[in-house]
């Protein structure tokens, strides 16, 4: 337990002293709901009432999606990883403790978004805090999972940045955080269900705001648990201690069965 303190007490320091990490994990989330605020609250006051969720999804993404990759491919490539394995330290915990670090500096992100909208922007607070908090954990931990398995099956750090950017960008136009799902047409909307933004923007809305949404809040709740475990899991599988070891459990391209909980969701919605 010692070591696994020690290992991420340096892992959340590192998150606030590497000047990337602490971009991605507060500066830019931080920085756009700013400009969102200020931006969209004149534009189109609706967008406030969605603001508080949709600027905390933002923030999750920023950390888990842009941010989580890029270190673990980083460490393999430098040889990290090989004295990690000399020195005993499991697999799992490579790949759990910087998800668990990103899911606190997500939290924290959350928090101060929360707390700030009302005085800044005067949006609605969520009606239920208890689904509201629980929304935000599973949102945080699907994603992380998503980024985990991203630094894993990434060859380099060019290659991050395309897969990350294949969940980001389609996140924050099909994910209903600029526009609501219900305002896209219904083939776009389909896609969006692909999304782990689009799930956490409907269970938000329906446990957390006690509003009407596109499909059950709790059942987008349940995919993004799904979503997180398999990532997870996929991620711990695929594992590799070293970028020249040529031997793998199996082809990066099984990842893509972390997508299932998602894919079943669009399929149920056609």
């Amino acid at each position: 337990m010692s070591a696994f303190t020690q290992h991420f007490a340096f892992e959340f320091r590192t998150g606030l002293r590497n000047k990337d990490l602490f971009l991605l994990n507060y500066l830019f989330p931080l920085g756009f709901y700013l400009m969102m605020g200020v931006l969209m609250g004149g534009i189109n006051p609706m967008f406030l009432e969605t603001m508080i969720p949709a600027m905390v999804i933002f923030a999750v993404l920023s950390g888990a999606i842009l941010g989580l990759p890029n270190p673990l491919v980083d460490a393999r490539e430098a040889g990290i990883f090989r004295s990690f394995k000399i020195n005993g330290v499991p697999a799992l915990s490579i790949l759990i403790i910087p998800a668990i670090t990103t899911v606190f500096h997500s939290i924290i992100v959350a928090i101060i978004i929360t707390v700030t909208a009302p005085l800044l922007f005067v949006t609605p607070l969520p009606v239920d805090w208890l689904s509201y908090a629980l929304v935000i954990v599973v949102t945080a931990f699907s994603c992380a999972g998503l980024g985990a398995l991203i630094g894993v099956i990434s060859s380099n750090s060019r290659i991050t940045i395309l897969w990350s950017q294949l969940i980001y960008l389609p996140s924050m136009m099909l994910g209903g955080m600029m526009v609501p799902i219900s305002l896209l047409p219904p083939s776009l909307a389909k896609v969006g269900a692909l999304l782990p933004a689009s799930h956490a923007m409907q269970a938000f809305m329906g446990l957390a705001y006690k509003q009407a949404t596109e499909w059950s809040p709790v059942g987008a709740l349940l995919v993004l648990i799904g979503g997180g475990i398999l990532a997870f899991a996929l991620a711990a599988y695929l594992f590799s201690w070293d970028s020249q070891n040529a031997t793998r459990r199996a082809h990066p391209a099984v990842a893509v069965l972390a997508l299932v909980p998602y894919i079943a969701a669009a399929l149920l919605l056609a």
